[in-house]
């Protein structure tokens, strides 16, 4: 079946030499594949031809040419042994015995093998995705199932392997088996390389190969990052768009109509003359790993600038005053210099004016105020958009004007807070001061009025007057003095409808009608 095999074997049998001794033949090994046609040497000691050959297969002889029952089996003029169709249980070893002319004796020894495969050889990865060049890829932390097989007669080693970073080279499994299989729980971008499947035939040392290489693709959990590139020149806009972590690297693009472009920093000028107060420019980015329709993206708002501050100050004359000028409005950030006067000269920094910038912060110092520093200064924001002045307007007062201020406010204050202390004290006492005014008099009066009617319970518990004309009751009030603090308490006057004048002349009570 396998010509070439043959014949190559033909050769290695002929090129060996054998040893004319019948106590030490020697032994030519032969590896076949299956339905291989296999020729088994046995003289090779130049032009003479064997006379008689005989061959025996682990000490069972098989005959000659003549009496071989089995036709795959046939010995040859040179007393070779042909076994046609090889096939599994053919292996063994083989002894041929020649008689040579002149009735001398060869011997010499084969040991055929019948080995296969490494056959169906595979390499599988799963869950993963192949890409149109063959190449398979999954996303990071996916847990990740490797299996390798192959078959091979007799036996077999099977290896999984791995080629990734120069330091990665390494065999992940190995068995005998007809099969191994390898799990990665959370793959990483340190798994990313070829893995390949090598089954090797133990007895004819046949190595087949499989090798797939795997990518391992990543999408950050956050969205592209849309900043102002800082440029001095008004006339344009330029954006940026990156989105690091990525991988492979994602497809960034610039508004709804510019195309895709695959890589991790985007960048765009605008022209300052296209775009409008309010305008929002967007970056969108697409990777393999998000379906369409959920891309990532992040945005930008153009905004006007619009500085704010303190638009008054007063300064001490010989001191030093700090103007400060806040601008978090302006998007792409504003440009901001300092200006005095209606001219608005520029002011620069120097051994009068000290100019810095903290955040959104920035501040103008002026040292050594003097009446010359007095006056208006401008703060001016301009980007792409536009520009706008903050106006500052400074006062100098003399030192001396500045501390009589601080004291006659001093003053103030302290007139106010007596005042103030003052009236809690005398809210706090108020009940005292009014208690105190009631027991200047002599006593207080209780008046108890007893209405009069036709019921027998009043006329028997109030003492009444004669009837008058009408036949109507009179009833007598009595006045119940209450003494003061300041006097000693006086007895109770009884009174009585039979003792009226006593009534009349008791100068603290009254005598009511009704």
């Amino acid at each position: 079946m396998n010509i070439v095999a043959t014949v190559a074997l033909l050769q290695l049998c002929l090129s060996a030499t054998a040893s004319v001794s019948d106590k030490d033949p020697t032994e030519t090994v032969v590896t076949a594949d299956p339905g291989d046609v296999v020729i088994l040497p046995c003289y090779s000691g130049g032009n003479r031809t064997p006379s008689w050959t005989t061959w025996t297969k682990n000490g069972q002889k098989l005959g000659d040419a003549s009496t071989n029952s089995e036709a795959r089996f046939a010995v040859l003029h040179d007393g070779s042994l042909r076994v046609g169709a090889a096939k599994v249980g053919d292996e063994g070893s083989y002894l041929c015995t020649s008689t040579l002319p002149g009735n001398s004796t060869f011997q010499a020894r084969a040991l055929l093998q019948i080995a296969s495969g490494p056959n169906n050889a595979s390499m599988l990865i799963f869950p993963c995705i192949t890409l149109p060049n063959g190449t398979l890829f999954t996303s990071q932390d996916t847990f990740v199932h490797f299996h390798c097989a192959a078959s091979s007669y007799p036996s077999q080693q099977l290896s999984l392997k791995f080629s990734g970073a120069p330091s990665s080279n390494n065999t992940l499994n190995s068995t005998s088996q007809s099969s191994l299989d390898f799990r990665i729980k959370s793959i990483q971008r340190s798994s990313q390389g070829v893995y390949t499947c090598s089954a090797i035939n133990t007895v004819s040392n046949r190595t087949v190969n499989r090798s797939t290489e795997l990518l391992v693709y990543h999408v950050p959990d956050t969205h592209p990052d849309c900043m102002w590139v800082p440029s001095q020149d008004l006339s344009s806009i330029q954006l940026n768009c990156s989105w690091f972590g990525a991988y492979p690297a994602p497809k960034l693009r610039w508004g709804e109509d510019g195309n895709f472009q695959e890589t991790e920093d985007l960048s765009v000028r605008l022209n300052s003359s296209r775009v409008s107060d309010g305008q929002k420019v967007k970056c969108t980015a697409m990777h393999k790993l998000l379906v369409e329709g959920n891309e990532r993206s992040c945005s930008l708002t153009l905004k006007s600038p619009y500085p704010e501050g303190d638009p008054m100050l007063v300064a001490v004359q010989g001191k030093n005053v700090t103007l400060i000028c806040t601008e978090t409005a302006a998007s792409p950030p504003a440009n901001i210099t300092w200006r005095k006067g209606v001219p608005q000269t520029s002011i620069e920094p120097g051994s009068k004016y000290v100019l810095s910038d903290h955040g959104p912060n920035y501040q103008l110092t002026i040292l050594n105020v003097s009446k010359d520093d007095e006056g208006c200064y401008y703060c001016h924001s301009q980007n792409q958009l536009g520009a706008k002045d903050l106006e500052v307007c400074l006062t100098v007062k003399a030192s001396s004007a500045y501390t009589g201020g601080i004291i006659g406010v001093f003053i103030a204050s302290l007139i106010v807070g007596s005042a103030v202390v003052i009236a809690k004290v005398l809210y706090s006492k108020r009940h005292q001061i009014c208690l105190g005014g009631l027991r200047d008099e002599d006593r207080d009066d209780v008046l108890s009025l007893v209405e009069s009617d036709d019921e027998r319970v009043f006329q028997d518990t109030v003492p009444q007057l004669p009837p008058l004309a009408n036949g109507r009751h009179t009833t007598l009030v009595e006045v119940h003095r209450i003494p003061s603090c300041d006097h000693e308490e006086a007895e109770p006057t009884d009174l009585s409808p039979q003792q009226p004048e006593d009534t009349e002349h008791t100068e603290p009570e009254d005598l009511v009608t009704f």
